[in-house]
């Protein structure tokens, strides 16, 4: 069955067809949020898996940062690219060929011979997870009438907050008894039950008018986004002199402006900046971008902290991690609730503030001998106020769009929102072991460090406390960029 766009349709409240408008947006919700399960576990374990997963491979420090990067890196390259595909081509069936790419790299992750096979499969994971994310916004924009957007809105997001509840768990439980490999494997049965959900459930959309895909603007942005996170992923190593580095950072920097003037004149940008003229989105994402670069690398870190300096297993490790997703669990959907009566743009600048509270908090209070109560009260707060965040700004930004560009804007929005992401887990790694000797950094990545020396576990506290000043430091932007954001009539 073929529906017509919801974007054009107005029904009244009350009626039939609203009636039947909600019922099908609420099995969309469903479709949509179980994607966002299948890929909030996915990170969400491998966070804290990550060190047995080195230990099997015997990785070294590059190749562990990059079995994280790699991921991160082309899913952020190929957001609007897949914005842009989909409305060619129909959102409904990139989506399904996104579920269906990422069930079956996953499967042949866990079947890695090497390192190097495994961080292919991650890349190849990462341009599935990239159909998904680039169309799950916009299809249950689609689906519920304007009045229940933030209501399912906040539903969505807060799947994301329960996948990454359990994957954490999940993930140190599989680390300590099942093997590495059910590390990805574990996202297979979520796939396949997706696509068969999502073949059944989602009505076919008409595709948009074909016009041309922006090779040149998707190539620049994969070519810097490589360039900028290779010199922070050996900043940390060679230090900020090193060719590499400097290499790195110059051809970002030559780039962007290439990219700029690349944009302006394509007929169909990847990144269309004349619909980021209105102030508010300009600033709503912005904010979206400092609070994913303060928040996304904490569960990692927070699980480095424990198995590297304390010496606790991946499982209890992943226990101590709980306060940020139960923190988002709780948040969103009852910021999605409290949508109704206040406005996004107050849920988002409320959301920033809490995440800074936390984020200070652990930058005032990191030790070795530091209670657990102290720890989990800053992940807790930094998780409420991520999980508000969400939800209020994502709800402000998709409602201010016009129809006929909620596919293209939600790839660039997504996008802005996973280059913080990069950048947190490049910047992290990299603050994180400045200080320490090659030996001393890949003993972190393997969580193993806490068994050489106190001297060596007090280097790597300088290093914590360093990284938390920087996330807590970008959460205070993203309170004043969100503050900004401020629409012309509340």
């Amino acid at each position: 069955m073929v529906a017509p766009p919801h974007e054009t349709t107005a029904v009244l409240p009350g009626t039939p067809e609203y009636a039947r408008r909600l019922r099908y947006a609420w099995r969309v919700c469903s479709v949509t949020s179980l994607g966002l399960v299948l890929i909030g576990i996915n990170a969400s374990t491998l966070n804290v898996a990550l060190p047995t997963v080195v230990r099997h491979f015997h990785a070294d420090a590059f190749a562990a940062s990059w079995i994280l990067l790699s991921y991160l890196l082309i899913n952020t390259a190929t957001l609007v690219f897949f914005g842009r595909v989909a409305d060619l081509l129909g959102r409904r069936e990139v989506y399904l060929i996104g579920f269906a790419l990422f069930t079956v790299c996953s499967l042949l992750a866990g079947l890695s011979p090497g390192v190097g096979f495994l961080i292919a499969m991650r890349a190849l994971q990462a341009l599935g997870a990239a159909m998904i994310l680039a169309n799950g916004t916009v299809i249950i924009t689609d689906a519920f009438p304007p009045d229940r957007l933030s209501q399912g809105m906040g539903v969505y997001i807060g799947t994301l907050s329960v996948a990454q509840l359990a994957g954490p768990t999940l993930g140190g439980l599989i680390a300590d008894t099942a093997g590495w490999q059910w590390v990805f494997w574990v996202n297979v049965p979520a796939g396949v039950i997706g696509l068969i959900w999502g073949w059944a459930a989602l009505r076919r959309v008409p595709a948009g008018p074909r016009t041309p895909v922006d090779v040149a603007g998707n190539l620049i942005v994969f070519a810097a986004l490589s360039a900028v996170l290779i010199a922070l992923s050996e900043a940390g190593s060679r230090g900020l002199s090193s060719p590499v580095v400097i290499t790195g950072g110059l051809i970002f920097l030559v780039l962007i402006p290439v990219l700029l003037v690349v944009e302006r004149r394509a007929s169909h940008p990847v990144l269309d900046l004349r619909l980021f003229s209105e102030r508010m989105l300009t600033f709503a994402n912005l904010a979206s971008f400092c609070t994913a670069l303060s928040r996304s690398a904490l569960v990692l870190l927070v699980a480095l902290y424990f198995q590297a300096a304390r010496g606790i297993d991946a499982f209890t490790a992943a226990l101590g991690v709980l306060p940020v997703p139960i923190g988002m669990a709780l948040a969103s959907p009852l910021a999605g609730a409290l949508g109704r009566r206040i406005s996004p743009y107050a849920l988002s600048v409320g959301g920033c503030l809490l995440n800074f509270a936390g984020l200070l908090s652990l930058t005032l209070a990191i030790g070795t001998a530091t209670p657990y109560w102290i720890i989990g009260t800053g992940l807790f707060l930094a998780g409420c106020g991520n999980g508000a965040f969400l939800t209020g700004n994502t709800t402000q930004v998709m409602s201010a769009l016009p129809p006929g560009s909620l596919g293209v804007v939600n790839g660039f929005r997504l996008m802005i929102m996973n280059v913080g992401i990069v950048l947190s887990v490049a910047t992290t790694l990299s603050v994180l072991t400045s200080a320490l000797t090659p030996e001393l950094r890949n003993l972190v990545y393997s969580g193993t460090l806490s068994r050489l020396s106190p001297v060596a576990v007090e280097e790597l506290m300088s290093g914590f406390q360093r990284t938390y000043l920087v996330l807590a430091t970008v959460a205070l932007a993203g309170v004043a960029t969100a503050a900004c954001a401020r629409p012309r009539r509340l």
